[in-house]
């Protein structure tokens, strides 16, 4: 579950952007995905190199596997920080092997960067009608699905994508499951959704000690999937959704929640306390609902707080 743990912080590098559009994946982007993925990250990474804010909180957040294919990016020339638009990282399963692969997505110079790999005398591996190159002596590589789509990652995890971009292998279009949850977030700025497993993961950290219950037991193997969402008009607002098999089920896995965060109450500063206090736990019809929200500055503050690293931890 590592690789899953390593894309989770990703979603609290999220909260200090000040995003408006939507972070949409395109065609070629879902079919560069294979279809067992355990999570999906997607961000308007524009926006993200804009906000002083996002970077500082990137640097204290992003797991080693992820500073190696953000290093990767920046030494290899490709000027993805000046053409990117949509950044989306997929932890998915291959096998018995998890993968994280990268799709960026923008106006890429791409006759500029094969003239350069050219110039280089880098060559790629080709497979079909796809040139994998390997973007320097990091072992990643990276192949341009067209001009406005590049799939980046270690070399197996490429590799993947392209044989699921190509039909080879099936594609993320072909999770009915995932891609029917995607409806309901791909307009955000910022969104996530997670499979069974990884919600399992992600609810377990949430849970902390709770976790160890009887009840929680109960209610683990009846988690469906789950997503998040971030918003930033007005302050910080985060709302997650977790899907699961029953109403009573949601119910169960709400009180759990309550008590935590009761728990939690008393163990926190007056900053931690009132971030909880700006936290509704609730669930509807089969869906636990958890929902927070501060100002811009209230954020800024938590960050430091012992509660804000256990959540990214």
């Amino acid at each position: 579950m590592q690789t899953l743990r390593s894309l989770l912080p990703l979603s609290v590098l999220a909260l200090s952007t000040s995003l408006c559009m939507g972070a949409q994946l395109s065609s070629d982007a879902k079919a560069s995905i294979p279809r067992d993925v355990q999570q999906v990250i997607s961000v308007d990474y524009r926006a993200m190199q804009n906000s002083t804010a996002a970077m500082e909180l990137k640097d204290r957040v992003l797991p080693p596997e992820l500073k190696r294919l953000e290093s990767a990016l920046k030494t290899s020339g490709l000027k993805v920080d000046q053409d990117a638009d949509v950044l989306t990282f997929a932890a998915f399963r291959d096998g018995s092997t998890q993968h994280i692969v990268g799709v960026a997505q923008g106006q890429f110079r791409t006759r500029e960067i094969m003239a350069n790999f050219v110039k280089n005398k880098i060559k790629p591996v080709v497979v079909r009608n796809n040139s994998i190159y390997p973007m320097g002596s990091n072992g990643m590589s990276v192949v341009f699905m067209n001009q406005t789509t590049m799939v980046f990652g270690e070399k197996d995890a490429v590799m993947a994508a392209v044989d699921a971009r190509d039909g080879m292998t099936p594609n993320f279009l072909s999770n009915g499951e995932m891609t029917g949850e995607m409806l309901s977030v791909e307009d955000k700025a910022v969104w996530s959704l997670l499979d069974q497993k990884g919600t399992q993961t992600m609810m377990r950290s949430v849970l902390g000690d709770a976790a160890q219950l009887a009840d929680y037991d109960t209610v683990r193997n009846r988690m469906k999937s789950s997503r998040y969402t971030m918003d930033f008009q007005n302050g910080v607002k985060f709302d997650m959704a977790v899907v699961m098999s029953d109403s009573m089920t949601a119910a169960t896995c709400a009180t759990l929640l309550k008590g935590v965060s009761i728990l939690k109450k008393t163990q926190g500063n007056p900053l931690e306390k009132t971030a909880l206090d700006q936290t509704t736990i609730d669930s509807n019809a089969g869906t636990l609902t958890i929902s927070y929200s501060s100002s811009d500055s209230q954020f800024a503050s938590l960050l430091s707080s012992s509660l804000f690293q256990q959540v990214v931890r």
